[in-house]
């Protein structure tokens, strides 16, 4: 794997980008929304760097199932949902690619009657966006490479790496070998 962001570069980003929110929101309550599954690490780091009185929630949104890199239909689940009714909402994500997904979902969180919405992810690929939207807060821009760690997977794999790697033609070599192993036992 080719290392994309250091330990050190995603801890420098994401400190940068929390006190920015923290800025923004200050002296009010902030209510944190993570899109399961991606989000779960970098909405981890910023809850505990966040000094501000906050709530915390998920609501679940894929579009891509198995081994494939490419978009499928996207399926929304907010019955994990905490009330965000009259609420300042932070949506965190861990990757603003084509844009689909998040703003899917901003449309959804807005019918359920926050007082505002607003987004923060830590990676965005500007070179694959396709929607008139752009995050509020990003902690990092990236080429258009297909990365993994810090939450980011491939077939639900590689999301405890504490770095950003793009995934090479060899890794998925041995990735695809690991599963033909599983599948035999």
């Amino acid at each position: 794997m080719k290392t994309l962001l250091t330990e050190t570069d995603l801890k420098k980003g994401i400190s940068k980008m929390a006190a920015q929110i923290e800025e923004a929101y200050a002296g009010r309550q902030l209510t944190i929304v993570g899109i399961l599954t991606g989000s779960i690490v970098l909405m981890a780091d910023l809850i505990r760097l966040i000094e501000l009185p906050t709530r915390v929630g998920v609501i679940e949104a894929s579009s891509y199932r198995g081994a494939t890199t490419e978009r499928g239909e996207l399926t929304i689940n907010s019955e994990l949902l905490i009330d965000i009714e009259g609420r300042d909402v932070l949506l965190v994500d861990d990757i603003f690619d084509t844009g689909h997904t998040i703003t899917r979902v901003i449309q959804k969180l807005e019918e359920l009657g926050p007082t505002s919405v607003k987004s923060a992810v830590l990676l965005h690929k500007r070179e694959r966006q396709e929607v008139e939207y752009t995050p509020d807060y990003a902690a990092f821009h990236i080429p258009n490479e297909f990365v993994v760690g810090y939450g980011l997977d491939y077939e639900d794999m590689y999301r405890n790496l504490p770095f950003l790697a793009v995934l090479e033609d060899s890794d998925l070599k041995k990735h695809a070998d690991l599963v033909g192993q599983k599948s035999q036992a």
